[in-house]
């Protein structure tokens, strides 16, 4: 276990690793592993172990005949797939991938922060934080 909770290792299929992200859907882990294999890391998935939704508390009886007729019973949503997603590398660590700037996606731009959460689907060169 690492000091910090930035920096985690745990096991992947039998090899230990260096946790990148937790509890992630397909289309995530698929874009992580692509984009760190890209960069030469070997990367290891492995699915979460689901957690069984919390069973709902019981209704106040009001009376002897709403105790008769059974209350309906509300539809408990499927539970999603989750990954989790490592890298071999015991030294990699996201955070300072990202800012030290060592990330490249396959089109050569550097990844930031916003490509990594995929919140746009390329990297903006050359801007600035602020409007002119």
């Amino acid at each position: 276990m690492a000091l910090n909770s930035n920096h985690t290792f745990e096991d992947l299929g039998g090899v230990k690793c260096s946790i990148i992200e937790k509890n992630i859907g397909a289309d995530r882990a698929a874009f992580l592993k692509n984009l760190l294999e890209f960069n030469g890391y070997s990367v290891i998935i492995e699915k979460t172990p689901a957690k069984p939704a919390p069973k709902p508390a019981p209704a106040p009886v009001a009376s002897v005949a709403a105790a008769a007729t059974p209350a309906p019973v509300p539809a408990v949503p499927p539970v999603p797939e989750t990954f989790s997603l490592g890298v071999t590398d015991y030294l990699f660590n996201p955070m300072h991938a990202l800012y030290g700037k060592e990330l490249k996606t396959p089109a050569g731009h550097t990844v930031n922060m916003a490509y990594w959460k995929q919140e746009e689907a390329e990297p903006k060169e050359g801007e600035l934080y602020w409007k002119a």
